[in-house]
């Protein structure tokens, strides 16, 4: 892949269970693209929102990581530990007014529908409780090239409208953080679910607003349920069992349009072969996939 840098990639999970079929599929996606460019694949855990954590959920995770092989670069980045980060480039979205207080509820959001309609972006008195705060945006189109779901555009006042980069209760908002977290690591490269590809262009303002690097994006796509909900904790997605790695590694090469050698092999051996043939270009130009079906 050609590349002005070193490749830069990381797997970033939010610590709220173990792993499971879908995150296993992003987690592979990432590690053998890192690893096909002679790259380096680094893991942080998105630890920002405490009361959705149980105790050990992170470690849980870094023991299935290793145990299906997917050994990463340097050491693990919370960014729990990165607060004071993220306090200093808010503070500068404050100073250049570009953000507001906003305290409607969950009822008036959705009854807005998908696109915040900016009510609170010029009032008069700001809110005396407990308030958010928005970044406003501009009636401007937001466009990327996705290496595997191609052009992608959005205006963000007409498609997303203001969004939030500090919650309600105080805690940092994803978009916020993963742009500091990427830039602080260096990440030129992100892997990650298809359900994050229309995240991408608040991330590319908030970039060109904090003279943040831009990197290479790649959405593969997200196993859904019988429902076409996604694979997640809040949808009961079942764990993956790790101590046993060559039937789920193969399964999930599958769903990235890789075909794996027929035969027995080992986890070690399934990941060596798939390292050494890696095709970002057979991973399907979809949305989503069906979690049940035999890939």
């Amino acid at each position: 892949m050609p590349c002005s840098r070193r490749y830069i990639g990381r797997f970033a999970p939010s610590p709220t269970g173990p792993l499971h079929l879908g995150s296993l599929v992003a987690a592979l996606a990432s590690f053998l693209d890192a690893r096909a460019a002679a790259g380096a694949w680094l893991v942080r855990m998105e630890d920002l929102d405490p009361p959705r954590q149980p105790p050990g959920a992170a470690e849980a995770i870094l023991r299935q990581l290793e145990q299906l092989g997917l050994c990463w670069d340097g050491a693990v980045l919370h960014q729990s530990s990165r607060i004071p980060a993220y306090e200093e480039l808010f503070s500068e979205l404050r100073k250049r007014k570009l953000c507001y207080r906003c305290d409607c509820s969950r009822q008036q959001l959705r009854a807005m529908g998908s696109v915040y309609d900016g009510r609170c972006r010029e009032r008069e008195q700001p809110p005396a409780g407990a308030h958010a705060w928005r970044l406003r945006t501009p009636a401007e189109v937001f466009a990327f090239d996705d290496r595997i779901q191609g052009p992608y555009r959005q205006n963000l006042e007409g498609d997303v409208g203001d969004f939030v980069v500090r919650r309600k209760d105080g805690l940092f908002a994803y978009q916020l953080a993963v742009v500091a977290d990427d830039a602080f690591q260096q990440v030129n490269q992100v892997v990650r679910g298809a359900d994050l590809l229309d995240s991408t262009p608040r991330q590319l303002y908030l970039q060109s607003l904090l003279s943040l690097p831009r990197p290479r994006y790649a959405h593969v796509p997200v196993l859904v349920n019988e429902h076409g909900q996604k694979l997640s904790k809040q949808h009961f997605a079942a764990p993956i069992d790790t101590r046993h790695p060559a039937p789920l590694l193969r399964r999930a090469l599958r769903f990235l349009g890789q075909v794996p050698p027929i035969g027995p092999a080992s986890g070690a051996e399934l990941l060596e072969w798939a390292i050494a043939h890696w095709d970002a270009r057979r991973i399907p130009r979809q949305h989503d996939l069906a979690a049940n079906a035999q890939p």
